[in-house]
């Protein structure tokens, strides 16, 4: 049995963002219904690079879905269908006329998510925007410092802001399915993809920035060595820690440049050493270099294309991809669980190929829910959570948790803490400087904090009593670390037996990666994310920022999958959700263009394929740091667009040439274009250009400092960020999730995030340990409350 079994969803959607959010309800066994306009959805005839007749996208979304005509002068039949239907997908389109708020009204068991680029309501919620436009407001174009300083900045391609939204659309609209249960009152899920952007794009800078006075970067910067040029092709080395930074000085044969006392960062050190890096890089072949790594214990990957990348080791021994029915390649599924059946790939319905069955043969209305009080409904309320992961991927899989009620319990070390309490910057001779870190603030609030070091067998007592009382338990080590000290699931399911453990390595479970360390950057390169990300002149960059807020929100939608599977057999269940997995997935239009049409996708700097002219352009402004690096970004994505733009310009001449007319002549155009508004926005500043364009209907955006994102208007309307008390650092403001329930809490940020080892007494006593054993525990330095 698929844990969605049951669970009816009518997809009002068009475009990628719905589309994904209802295959990935569909490959866990929803019954999704499209809903499409007479001409089909536009999705049907797409392809990134314009090959053939399109649509193998299309089939990869909709796969195994029904398709259903909604023919305007047939109201009924959609009434019908969503009278029958447990959840409803809804984006703006051909479907507007079944507006969220009426749907919710008129089928109040219903579950609605719109999905929006802004939100329903709020001063910027009926203004034109494409995933581009969203990126520059996020922040995301800048992201973690991104980039080049000779170039203009540079957003993250391959349509992967769709995708993330996608991802929360769904595990969001579970996450209200688990909280209804077996009947009771819909909901109301107001999704912003400018909310997705801003947790999938950027790194929490509001909170980094309030917290200590100054920005994550002021300045692009390459990566070093990053993405490289090898003797025979590119590869992607990382250092993320400082240890990394020193083994990479040793294994390019300089131990000399290992100076534990430089006041400069590791960053700042490799790129005073960039010259002779790159160099060494240049001298060795792909895989001498990733063997070295490797050894070293330093992250690594090659850089996967369409082309290339079903063919690395890793992959094709994790059967990594599968074939469609339709005949090209797509990634598997991006979990795997355990005894839990997902549905394989099936093809995709024809053009109203249900119609009629759904005419003859209506689905059973759903009964009214009931009047109980629904004030506030926190889904996850009694739910525990035993939290074993860090830095940022795993923790992006709880924190929602946590926001939404679960009881979760941060596990870490006082020997070694979560990293992401040691990447602040905080000198160690400041008092409680392991609490000063903006990230571990940011991900971890609502949730109770445990030390205890594994290593020892008095530590693994005290996880294994801890596990016996927990519903889900949450990893991100390599897969050795639990062999190591023998907690893999099958003491887990000894201790609990309906526990669900989740385990999210990098790599994944097994394949000849799988202990390889996996940070953001590498699994962007190894899944193709980075291929697109750049300009064409240049190596790829690492986006630095999806891979791990993308494999949380996945490992997420597992979770409730699990949840449900549990709730249906009594069982609990392992599930895998690696890192890579999820990354192929949202880069899977990829590997679909090359192995369905032989394209290979490029990238193209701040131009794509989904609107002409697309690019970002210096405006007169100077910004905050004093230099003349402000942009805007401008996306036409339709000739209304076109036209509305000609009249905002004043009808130049240029803008009226037939040969502009159309997206074809447009793109065929687009150097000329680029000059004639590169020219147009160097004369005005930001703010002036955005009143210019956008109450005209032409996307346009400031592309913003990270940091500042809670400037913004619409933000700050749907209190997007909320401000955080804390015993240690000043209240600043910290994001929430990027959907507002009607139903669901009023405020997400309960807690802060705890000290080390806060509630190191309650939960032991609660699990049957006195006070002197605690204290022992504490003497033996088991538990803590400080790194030592």
């Amino acid at each position: 049995m698929s844990p969605l079994d049951g669970f009816t969803v009518v997809d009002l959607s068009t475009g990628i963002a719905g589309a994904y959010c209802t295959r990935l309800l569909s490959d866990g066994g929803a019954h999704v219904i499209k809903v499409e306009p007479p001409q089909g959805d536009p999705l049907r005839s797409w392809s990134a690079s314009g090959s053939g007749e399109g649509g193998a996208l299309f089939s990869f979304l909709a796969g195994g879905k029904h398709s259903v005509i909604g023919d305007p002068a047939e109201p009924e039949l959609v009434e019908n269908l969503l009278a029958g239907a447990d959840a409803v997908v809804w984006s703006r389109g051909p479907a507007e006329q079944h507006a969220p708020e009426r749907i919710r009204r008129d089928h109040p068991h219903l579950i609605v998510t719109a999905i929006t680029p802004f939100g329903l309501d709020g001063p910027w919620s009926e203004r034109a925007a494409t995933e581009f436009t969203l990126q520059a407001w996020s922040g995301g174009v800048f992201g973690i410092g991104r980039g080049s300083p000779d170039l203009p900045p540079a957003f993250v391609g391959g349509q992967v802001g769709e995708y993330l939204a996608g991802a929360y659309a769904s595990a969001l609209t579970l996450a209200c399915w688990y909280a209804r249960g077996d009947g009771g009152a819909g909901e109301l899920l107001d999704l912003s993809m400018l909310e997705t952007a801003v947790l999938g794009l950027t790194y929490f800078p509001v909170t980094y920035f309030e917290m200590l006075g100054r920005p994550w970067r002021d300045a692009r910067k390459l990566t070093v060595p990053g993405i490289a040029s090898a003797k025979d092709g590119l590869v992607d080395v990382g250092c993320g820690t400082a240890q990394q930074w020193f083994d990479l000085c040793a294994m390019t044969g300089h131990p000399e440049w290992i100076d534990e006392d430089s006041p400069l960062s590791i960053t700042q050190q490799a790129n005073e050493k960039a010259e002779e890096i790159y160099a060494w890089v240049k001298e060795q072949t792909v895989q001498e270099i990733r063997e070295l790594a490797t050894a070293f214990r330093i992250p690594n990957a090659p850089v996967a294309n369409g082309a290339n990348v079903t063919g690395l080791d890793h992959f094709v021994d994790r059967r990594s991809f599968v074939t469609h029915p339709d005949g090209f390649t797509q990634p598997a599924r991006p979990y795997r669980l355990d005894s839990a059946e997902l549905r394989a790939p099936q093809s995709a319905p024809r053009l109203g190929e249900h119609t009629e069955h759904y005419r003859s043969s209506t689905l059973q209305a759903r009964p009214a829910p009931g009047d109980e009080d629904r004030a506030e409904v926190l889904p996850f309320a009694g739910l525990r959570v035993v939290d074993l992961t860090t830095f940022w991927a795993g923790p992006s899989c709880t924190h929602p948790l946590a926001m939404l009620g679960a009881d979760v319990i941060h596990v870490e070390s006082a020997r070694r803490p979560d990293g992401t309490r040691l990447i602040a910057g905080i000198p160690v001779s400041e008092p409680q400087w392991w609490e000063r870190s903006p990230i571990f603030s940011a991900l971890n609030t609502n949730k109770k904090g445990l030390t205890v070091d594994l290593q020892r067998e008095a530590g693994r007592d005290v996880l294994r009593k801890l596990i016996a009382t927990a519903d889900v338990i949450v990893e991100n080590f390599t897969p050795r670390v639990l062999e190591q000290i023998g907690l893999g699931f099958d003491t887990v399911r000894d201790l609990q037996p309906r526990a669900i453990m989740v385990r999210m390595p990098g790599f994944g479970l097994d394949g000849p990666w799988r202990d390889n360390p996996a940070f953001a950057y590498v699994i962007e390169a190894a899944s193709g994310v980075s291929w697109l990300t750049g300009f064409p002149e240049r190596n790829p960059y690492e986006p630095y920022s999806v891979g791990d807020p993308n494999a949380g929100v996945h490992a997420l939608n597992a979770v409730l999958l699990a949840l449900e599977h549990r709730r249906r057999t009594g069982q609990g269940l392992l599930v895998e959700a690696a890192m890579v997995d999820a990354a192929l997935n949202i880069a899977a239009e990829q590997v679909i263009e090359y192995s369905a049409y032989g394209a290979l996708l490029q990238r193209d700097g701040n131009r794509g394929p989904t609107a002409a002219p697309q690019n970002l352009y210096r405006t007169a402004d100077i910004d905050e740091f004093g230099r003349l690096d402000s942009w805007v970004a401008i996306a036409i994505a339709t000739d209304e667009q076109w036209t509305a733009l000609g009249e905002a310009l004043g009808r130049p001449d240029w803008a009226g040439d037939p040969g502009l007319a159309t997206h074809a002549g447009r793109r065929k155009h687009h150097d000329l274009i680029d000059a004639r508004l590169a020219q147009w926005c160097a004369e005005r500043g930001g703010d002036e250009i955005v009143e210019a364009l956008w109450p005209a209907g032409v996307p346009v955006a400031k592309a913003m400092q990270p940091h500042r994102q809670a400037e913004l208007a619409q933000l700050q309307h749907r209190g997007f960020f909320e401000e955080v008390d804390h015993p240690v650092n000043p209240a600043v403001r910290h994001s929430t999730l990027p959907a507002r329930p009607t139903q669901g809490p009023k405020r997400f940020h309960r807690r802060p995030a705890p000290l080390l080892g806060e509630h190191n007494q309650e939960l032991l006593r609660e699990v049957g340990f006195s006070d002197a054993e605690i204290a022992q525990l504490a003497a033996d330095g088991v538990i803590g409350s400080a790194p030592g």
